[in-house]
């Protein structure tokens, strides 16, 4: 089950950057006029950007119907390291529906903070994103054929015949084996859940048979040695979540294929409360398992997608692999 932690994260933005998911609004948007204007070949190509790298790019569309190939600037080459398939990437990216000859602005994380962009993208976001390097400014203009092809998505208020156009900087990348990096203080054990853990690998959860804490409970099993994360960082990291009653995985960034990305201190619109409070001060490169009570998770509602009632305590082990700086 792909990213039930976040009870409405960023919504537009995470559900372009992989496939199917999504039912909210845009956080942003805006609109450019539209005119009558006949289509050409040439009329994706003819997409401008400027700016500079981490600040909103300027992005002229013209007025004309977009045409049905897949188009991929490198507007600004970065030297970083190479993004491969096996990568996750924290950007910042600006996104436009282009449908006939207008074209409006539906998502920018520049104003905001950056997405984790992994796992399983749209196909023409994929060619657009893997080999380029971390640094980069990359503009990709992505017909239906590569986006969410002649059905569309109307959820997201995309049809059949709606161009993407994104422009995106590729701030850091992070493989997808990406794991806590610090000395080992604990396992866990007595009352509490024990953690088996292997680096850049899932790690397995034994419940014991007792009832769960009544309160929030933080375990450091790895000690990180970078900074302390304060509110309002983009922290990305890996995790698995279990039900105590249950004593199994509902919900796991391990198998999604990327890591996972959030603001902390900005509950309950990025995660769980348990989340930001039990991770609060922790520091990068740590391991830290979280045994969080119903009233710090999903509430006396629970979450019934993923079989959690409104009386389940959940146990999340969460390896903090890196904070970037709050949006400016």
């Amino acid at each position: 089950m792909r990213r039930l932690l976040a009870i409405t994260v960023i919504p537009l933005l995470a559900c372009l950057v992989i496939a199917g998911c999504g039912s909210s609004k845009p956080s942003s948007s805006s609109s450019s006029s539209s005119s009558a204007g006949a289509s050409n070949s040439n009329a994706n190509s003819s997409v401008t950007v400027g700016g500079a790298f981490g600040a909103t790019p300027t992005v002229k569309i013209p007025k004309l119907a977009a045409n049905n190939k897949l188009t991929v600037k490198t507007v600004i080459a970065g030297t970083g390291a190479t993004v491969t398939k096996a990568d996750a990437m924290a950007a910042n990216f600006v996104l436009y529906f282009w449908s006939g000859t207008s074209s409006s602005l539906k998502a920018n994380t520049f104003t905001q903070n950056p997405t984790v962009i992994g796992g399983t993208m749209l196909p023409g976001l994929e060619t657009a994103l893997i080999g380029q390097k971390v640094g980069s400014r990359i503009l990709a203009v992505i017909p239906p054929a590569e986006g969410y092809g002649t059905s569309g998505n109307s959820q997201l208020g995309i049809t059949g015949s709606t161009t993407l156009v994104f422009v995106i900087d590729v701030i850091k990348s992070y493989a997808d084996t990406a794991s806590a990096s610090g000395a080992q203080e604990s396992n866990g054990g007595g009352s509490l859940p024990t953690v088996t853990a292997h680096a850049g690998s899932a790690p397995t959860i034994t419940i014991p048979a007792n009832n769960p804490p009544a309160a929030l409970v933080t375990k450091t099993l790895v000690k990180g040695t970078g900074p302390k994360l304060v509110k309002g960082q983009f922290v990305i990291a890996q995790y698995t979540g279990y039900i105590w009653r249950t004593k199994k995985v509902f919900d796991s960034s391990w198998t999604s294929g990327s890591p996972f990305g959030f603001v902390i201190g900005a509950s309950p619109e990025q995660v769980i409360t348990g989340w930001d409070t039990g991770l609060a001060g922790q520091t990068v490169g740590s391991r830290v398992m979280l045994v969080i009570p119903p009233k710090d998770a999903y509430g006396t509602t629970g979450a019934s997608q993923a079989g959690i009632t409104g009386k389940d305590t959940l146990v999340f082990v969460i390896d903090i692999i890196d904070a970037l700086k709050p949006a400016a």
